[in-house]
């Protein structure tokens, strides 16, 4: 009796202290992703593209594709863009280079493999008894769109705006690409882009904007009301991040970050986190494609 409890405790520790562990490797990722934001967000601030290339290929090659760090990866990247505006001085090439050095070595040493996700995490979300999202919003033509003009497709939604310095083109790149490795199959899903900044995202910008990436991304814009409800809607946060000395028009957007996937039925079927590699987004919609064409034919019958 005395063994058995004894092997029990030994085994309960254990569990603790490998949940311990965990959770100190987390906490150190999510550390070194937060300063790789700020890192980022200083590169796009003072106009070092180069330096910013970089750093967005260490975040896709190495970070793990799960929602928690890319919003901390955005937070950093928000952080350090707005405190330059309030006077923080570029730092030198020089600087930067050593930055990105010790930050990339961090990053190899806090997180698991390049591109693998840490065990326990998906790089996307199911969605199980979800609701369906409802949204009253206009297309760049002035056209009224809603959430059931789309029913009997998938709908693949972003949140964003056109002023964003880093996390909205990536996502809007990894939604072209989408398209791409769907072939065919594309026609059964809508790209959708919903600008969370209607007051400077005119109808004509968000044309042009997603224009530039895909013709087949819609962009859809609204009053500040419509807007705000359509984010609650999708359960998506943002926030206006001022600085008091900086002129009313200048500011960013906090926002949440991924892509989310409605099925045919309008329901909400995964969240997609931030940065997952387009692949792992085809291919999982691509499976749902399958089961669907595959379910709607025996319903008939």
């Amino acid at each position: 009796m005395r063994t058995t409890i004894s092997k029990l405790a030994f085994l309960f520790a254990c569990c603790l202290g490998l949940a311990a562990a965990a959770q100190a490797s987390e906490e150190a990722g999510l550390a070194v992703v937060r300063d790789l934001g700020r890192l980022n967000g200083q590169a796009l601030a003072c106009g070092k593209k180069d330096t910013a290339s970089w750093v967005r290929i260490l975040m896709l090659n190495h970070a793990p594709k799960t929602r928690a760090y890319g919003e901390t990866y955005e937070e950093g990247t928000q952080e350090a863009f707005v405190a330059h505006g309030r006077g923080t001085p570029c730092p030198t090439s020089v600087e930067l280079a050593d930055r990105l050095e010790a930050v990339t070595q961090r990053l190899k040493t806090a997180l698991p493999a390049p591109g693998q996700v840490p065990q326990g995490h998906n790089a996307w979300e199911s969605v199980p008894n979800a609701i369906v999202p409802r949204y009253l919003l206009q297309d760049p033509n002035g056209r009224a769109v809603t959430n059931e003009d789309f029913l009997g497709r998938f709908q693949l939604v972003a949140f964003g705006y056109t002023s964003c310095p880093d996390v909205c083109p990536t996502t809007l790149l990894e939604m072209k690409e989408v398209l791409k490795l769907l072939g065919d199959k594309a026609a059964q899903l809508q790209p959708i882009f919903i600008t969370v900044d209607p007051g400077r995202d005119s109808a004509q910008v968000l044309r042009e904007y997603t224009s530039a990436f895909d013709p087949r991304i819609l962009g859809l814009r609204g009053s500040e009301a419509l807007t705000r409800r359509a984010a609650g809607e999708f359960k998506v946060r943002y926030e206006k991040v001022r600085d008091p000395a900086a002129p009313p028009e200048s500011y960013t957007v906090d926002h949440s970050a991924g892509m989310i996937l409605l099925g045919p039925d309008g329901r909400t079927a995964v969240r997609f986190a931030y940065a997952t590699p387009a692949r792992q987004v085809a291919e999982r919609i691509g499976a749902l494609m399958l089961e669907e064409n595959q379910r709607v034919p025996t319903q008939r019958r």
